[in-house]
């Protein structure tokens, strides 16, 4: 089973694929920051989420396709944006013929860390301890992805 698990953004798109091995231990097969430049129209920038979200499909064959629900408590204007983005995202997901599976943050952190309060930090410092991860990551939307990639997997695990 091969999955694509995303990080949703504008700006920044967590992407990440991974795999469930033959001995049942998750695979990295690929991981990314896609970014998008403030300098170009939104649309624009909407247009080229998609497009890489259809690159990437391509390139690795998911099968399944999981993302974090949003969780925002303040800036609406950036919560909009976000959404749609992730919107743009699913489409391109759906599109393309992949199952669609959310999570919240507190089902994120409770899977990688065991602890709903978990913060950026503590997920960042367990990921390499859950995944062979065999390159740096520079932004935290990766380690994001990653671990909803792991969180799909956890929540999966006795369907595969």
């Amino acid at each position: 089973m091969k999955i694509l698990a995303v990080d949703p953004g504008y700006e920044r798109l967590g992407i990440a694929v991974l795999e469930k091995g033959q001995n049942g231990k998750e695979i990295y097969v690929y991981s990314d920051c896609f970014q998008t430049s403030a300098k170009i129209p939104f649309y624009e920038r909407l247009l080229l989420l998609g497009n890489e979200i259809e690159r990437v499909i391509q390139t690795y064959h998911p099968e399944e396709f999981s993302a974090e629900t949003l969780f925002f408590h303040s800036n609406q204007k950036t919560a909009m944006k976000v959404s749609e983005s992730r919107g743009a995202v699913l489409f391109q997901a759906k599109k393309l013929g992949l199952e669609i599976f959310e999570y919240t943050p507190l089902q994120i952190k409770t899977a990688i860390t065991g602890d709903g309060r978990a913060d950026k930090k503590q997920i960042v410092a367990l990921i390499p301890k859950l995944i062979s991860v065999p390159k740096p990551i520079k932004y935290d939307d990766e380690y994001d992805a990653i671990a909803v990639g792991l969180t799909h997997f956890a929540y999966r695990k006795n369907q595969f």
